[in-house]
């Protein structure tokens, strides 16, 4: 027996109730479809639907048999559909929302190789630091650095981010190094702004979490601005390694406080739904996971 295919015409009786008009629906003789119903009915030892001359209806064990088809088709349906996404190229315009500070430092050597790749999309990326919503604003996907609540959207991890306290060599041999969270009180904190309590930095260390309030003479909302400053010796700041890594690597900043850590966030792509999730977002994705991975190359330092 063809349960698959007697499961789709089983569907299509209860739908219309009646037996011609499934036939005429899916090109087949009322016969055929009679014999699928038959064939079912033996099987399970029941009835599924009720005859009349004038209709067709469904049984109560008919019902919960119809119920359950349906979710075993669209389940199918939805496998089919996936593996001819993972078959199909990607094409069309790909509307991609991320950070400003990752885009101009990461994304922007990325994309001319993701596009090369694969010449059928279009990439519009839009740089913003502030929370975007997907839906409303229609983009295929969105790349955060946070983390991750609970939401009714798909976060799927790029790779992990860490955050460091750093400063120049020049302004710790002048103001000396802060061995432990509250002798930042007494140093100049340059503070990103963009955040819940921008004067308040979470620390982590033997003796658990604390908190730990900061101030200073510069406040941006931008990472690559504070940066700047803490390279020219201006002060200590809290910065992405991604930011930081390669000035951390070249010796023109120090990382201190190293027994300490403040929270563990990470990349992550955002996107709708998973349902029918096109070959464009899904190779993206992919394309980033395989380039930036599990250890980024911005903290070998």
């Amino acid at each position: 027996m063809d349960v698959l295919g007697n499961m789709h015409i089983f569907v299509e009786v209860a739908e219309r109730g009646s037996f011609t008009g499934a036939a005429e629906r899916m090109n087949l003789s009322r016969g055929q479809v009679s014999k699928a119903i038959a064939q079912l009915e033996t099987h399970f030892k029941a009835r599924l639907l009720n005859r009349t001359t004038r209709k067709v209806s469904l049984s109560e064990v008919g019902r919960t048999y119809y119920e359950r088809c349906k979710v075993v088709l669209e389940d199918m349906a939805e496998i089919e559909n996936l593996t001819a996404r993972q078959t199909s190229e990607p094409e069309g315009t790909l509307f991609i929302g991320a950070p400003t500070s990752f885009g101009i430092l990461h994304l922007n050597r990325l994309l001319p190789k993701f596009l090369k790749r694969y010449p059928k999309v279009q990439v519009d990326i839009q740089l913003a630091d502030r929370i975007i919503d997907i839906v409303a604003e229609g983009y295929d996907l969105v790349i955060r650095i946070a983390p991750m609540e609970d939401s009714s959207l798909i976060a799927r991890k790029i790779a992990p981010s860490r955050a460091v306290f750093c400063a120049s060599p020049e302004y710790l041999k002048i103001h000396g190094e802060p061995q432990f969270p509250s002798d930042l009180k007494d140093h100049n904190c340059l503070i990103y702004s963009n955040v819940r309590s921008p004067n308040q930095w979470t620390v982590s260390g033997e003796k658990g979490t604390e908190l730990v309030k900061v101030n200073g003479s510069l406040i941006s909302d931008n990472g690559e601005i504070l940066h700047a400053a803490t390279v020219a010796g201006l002060g200590i700041t809290l910065s992405p390694t991604f930011i930081a890594g390669a000035a951390l690597k070249s010796g023109k900043l120090q990382e201190i406080l190293t027994d300490y850590s403040p929270p563990a966030l990470g990349i992550y792509a955002i996107y709708p739904s998973r349902r029918y999730l096109s070959a464009k977002v899904r190779t993206f994705i992919d394309f980033l996971k395989e380039e930036i991975g599990e250890q980024p190359e911005w903290d070998n330092y």
